[in-house]
């Protein structure tokens, strides 16, 4: 499997670095943009502050009036968006420049995939170094820049160094990298969370990974387990370019890891029925088809086909999902989790060959069938052949 590079870019407190930039006598004083203070009697909260305000405490979010008592001489600005979202635009031209598979989070942060493009450019670091001398040539501002092989990783690599920062995480290098880190920078687990997990003695994301998941599972349920995975350094989420559908995909995580045949063949057939129905929903067509199979030492394994004719017809996904599936060599290992992913569309409109049609007529009929009956009745009316209830 090629490997991935993504790499998150973050500007370094946006709002307040271009009042800094546009107000000489602002730099290198801590400046807190957001709702008026009125000493101390503000209802509003703090947008974004420089790096001189953090050093009294102050962070995005806080309550104006305690950003006030902090810090009673700094400078306070509202807002002014026209001018945020002018220097946001430059910046995502930039991006565009180096790659079409961007993905912003914010106005002042996105997601960027560059393992199909960074070749152009030289290495991943090349084009990483490239786009912050980019906007800081363009707009006067200083990114920091986190490259990895996942979302997860890079989000936190880019805030390791800031301001002005740039890190890199490479595959091998994951978990050694994420095991000291502070269960805080796992993206999504929120302070209620952390406060579970410290009060049971989690208090590294090494800490996280090492944790007995049936535990894990008692006090945080399923949302635990998913942190896990992500302490693990595995992170799997594409980055999505707006407006287009790369893929389509569902897996399931079994609650008690599994090598019953019977249930990881009627799982895989759900999926299967499951992805053909989202592909037909979508009017599309896949010509790729993806295994993904994580076991219960969190090895995870991705295998691919291409296959002659583009399908979205549920018995021909399983049929080569089941060729990747017994291709596989697990050992004894038991399956935690199974996905099937369909990729490499085509509109379902177009038809590959005469003999696509002929052969097809009958799964189509049977497909408008099923289709039929579960948007009148729901989608679990009705179940193909092998699928196990509940």
């Amino acid at each position: 499997m090629a490997e991935r590079y993504i790499a998150h870019v973050d500007m370094d407190a946006f709002f307040a670095a271009i009042e800094q930039r546009d107000n000489p006598s602002f730099r290198g004083k801590p400046v807190i943009v957001g709702a008026d203070p009125k000493r101390g009697k503000g209802r509003g909260v703090v947008s974004t502050c420089s790096y001189e305000a953090r050093q009294f405490g102050i962070h995005s979010a806080m309550p104006i009036s305690e950003a006030w008592r902090k810090c009673p001489k700094g400078i306070f600005v509202a807002p002014q968006m026209k001018k945020y979202s002018a220097a946001s635009k430059i910046i995502l031209k930039i991006f565009y420049d180096f790659t079409p598979d961007m993905e912003p989070i914010s106005i002042d942060e996105a997601f960027l995939d560059i393992s199909r493009s960074y070749k152009l450019f030289g290495e991943p670091m090349d084009v990483c170094r490239m786009i912050k001398e980019r906007i800081k040539t363009e707009t006067g501002l200083t990114a920091s820049v986190g490259l990895a092989p996942n979302k997860f990783i890079a989000k936190i690599a880019s805030d390791l160094k800031k301001p002005d920062g740039l890190v890199e995480v490479k595959p091998k290098d994951a978990r050694a990298f994420l095991r000291p880190l502070d269960i805080s920078r796992i993206w999504g687990l929120g302070p209620k969370t952390e406060k579970i997990l410290k009060f049971h003695g989690i208090s590294t994301i090494g800490q996280l990974a090492a944790m007995d998941s049936d535990r894990l599972f008692k006090f945080l349920g399923g949302r635990g387990l998913e942190f896990k995975e992500l302490a693990f350094g595995i992170d799997n989420r594409e980055v999505k370019t707006e407006g287009e559908v790369k893929s389509i995909s569902n897996e399931i995580t079994f609650e008690i890891d599994t090598a019953n045949e019977d249930k990881i063949k009627s799982s895989l057939l759900a999926l299967s029925d499951k992805v053909a129905f989202r592909l037909r929903k979508e009017d599309l067509k896949g010509k790729t088809i993806t295994l993904k199979i994580r076991l219960e030492d969190f090895s995870t394994f991705n295998r691919s086909i291409s296959i002659g004719f583009a399908t979205n017809y549920a018995d021909i996904i399983y049929g080569h999902i089941m060729k990747l599936y017994k291709s596989l060599k697990r050992g004894n290992k038991k399956i935690r989790l199974l996905g099937v992913k369909s990729s490499n569309f085509i509109s379902a409109q177009i038809t590959e060959s005469l003999f696509e049609e002929t052969e097809n007529e009958k799964r189509e009929n049977m497909h408008k069938v099923i289709e039929n009956i579960r948007k009148k009745f729901g989608d679990k009316a009705i179940y193909r052949a092998g699928i196990k209830k509940g």
